[in-house]
């Protein structure tokens, strides 16, 4: 199993810079390689771009930097900005953090429309994990990635993907061909993006779009527009509100991602819907018709990362990130702090994806090929540093 170089760098200097219906596959969980088998702290002003040590710099710096030195634009696939550590790839739906002990970055990123997979790193050269057979209508593709439960042990990935005839959800390693896990998911013209987290407890967690039907979406009998929770099999998770059904709650549109306390305590998903883009808390058994939060000017929600006291949900059409304030019992606490938009932080344009590294910092996906308005390196896969939480009052 390929693993990214290490860093020359810690990565604690990035904090401190400045920045079932149907279709269940029954094999095991066997390892990879073995037979498949049927089935300083920033401030607001400061924004999330990090300034990281040149080499030969000291190894904490003593203090915050006191100025910014403007940073040249790319020169073709060259990036001069130390947050990208990943470039010129195409549309970066999907990102999947590499487990990490504080010394290395690495991440698996995921093209919508080609469905190829990269293992990317800081001071490593991108290289191709897998690539997986996916149909790229509409808004579908590779959507999901999500690191096995036990992927220090197995190597296993999970991916959501639009093929000629559903939607569904495969895994993979390294060298060896996708199996399905669990399919069937329904298919549209639209409605076909697919987000996956692991819960903490060994499951799946499966956010499916309403595949342009939105009663679907409150069909008990579909696996369209849900979360659904299932075994690294396929099967209905333990715990589920109804034992023979994956359906954890109802009422999607278009899922964006999810994301997680570390503890798996708090849940959430985003939503891109007809009206208004939202955010919801997940709750087993419920229907998603009670939003966290709103945007009624629909900033395409898509990533998020839960740091605690803020969730930093990123955005396509408002090519920035919004950062929630929370308060302790979890609860949205204030209107968003808007940061890498080009005048809070540097601007990455579209995000696609965001998935957590460590406490403090997250990896994120460019899809400026996508309707964006692309720089000569995109797409990229950059780092964001969380925001400190502020704002009051609420909409």
């Amino acid at each position: 199993m390929i693993r990214p170089r290490r860093r020359s760098w810690p990565l604690a200097l990035l904090a401190s810079g400045a920045l079932l219906l149907s279709g269940c596959a029954e094999f095991d969980d066997s390892a990879a390689g073995q037979n498949w088998q049927p089935a300083p702290e920033l401030t607001p002003e400061a924004g999330p771009q990090p300034e990281l040590p040149e080499a030969g710099t000291p190894a904490v710096p003593s203090g915050p930097p006191t100025s910014q030195t403007p940073i040249p634009p790319p020169d073709g696939c060259k990036d001069f900005d130390k947050a990208v550590i990943a470039t010129c790839l195409d549309t970066v739906s999907a990102v999947a953090a590499l487990p990490t002990d504080g010394s290395t970055i690495g991440a698996l990123a995921a093209e919508r429309k080609s469905g190829r997979v990269f293992l990317v790193g800081a001071e490593a050269e991108k290289s191709e994990f897998a690539t997986l057979d996916v149909v790229a209508q509409g808004d579908g593709g590779l959507t999901g990635l999500a690191l096995s439960p036990t992927y220090g042990e197995d190597g296993l990935v999970f991916a959501y993907v639009t093929t000629p005839t559903d939607n569904r959800v495969v895994r993979f390693a390294q060298g060896q061909p996708p199996k399905p896990v669990l399919t069937g998911i329904p298919k549209g013209q639209t409605g076909n993006r697919g987000a996956l987290l692991t819960d903490g407890n060994g499951s799946l967690l499966v956010a499916t779009g309403d595949a342009g039907n939105a009663a679907a979406a409150a069909d008990p009998g579909s696996l369209a527009g849900k979360v659904l929770r299932i075994t690294p099999a396929g099967l209905p998770a333990e715990g589920n509100p109804r034992p023979d059904s994956p359906v954890l709650a109802s009422g999607l549109h278009n899922p964006g991602g999810m994301c997680k306390t570390t503890d798996g305590s708090r849940l959430w998903v985003t939503d891109q819907g007809p009206e208004k883009d939202a955010l919801y808390r997940i709750q087993p058994g419920s229907d998603l018709s009670v939003p966290a939060w709103t945007w009624p000017d629909q900033p395409g929600v898509t990533g998020c990362t839960d740091w605690t006291d803020v969730l930093a949900v990123a955005t396509s059409t408002g090519a920035n990130v919004q950062n929630l304030p929370l308060t302790e019992d979890g609860s949205v606490g204030g209107k968003p702090q808007v940061t890498m938009d080009g005048n809070n932080g540097t601007s990455y344009g579209k995000l696609g994806a965001l998935d957590p590294v460590t406490p403090d910092v997250a990896v994120a996906g460019t899809i400026n090929k996508d309707g964006g308005t692309p720089v000569s390196s995109d797409d990229r896969v950059v780092l964001v540093v969380r925001q400190p939480a502020s704002g009051s009052g609420r909409d």
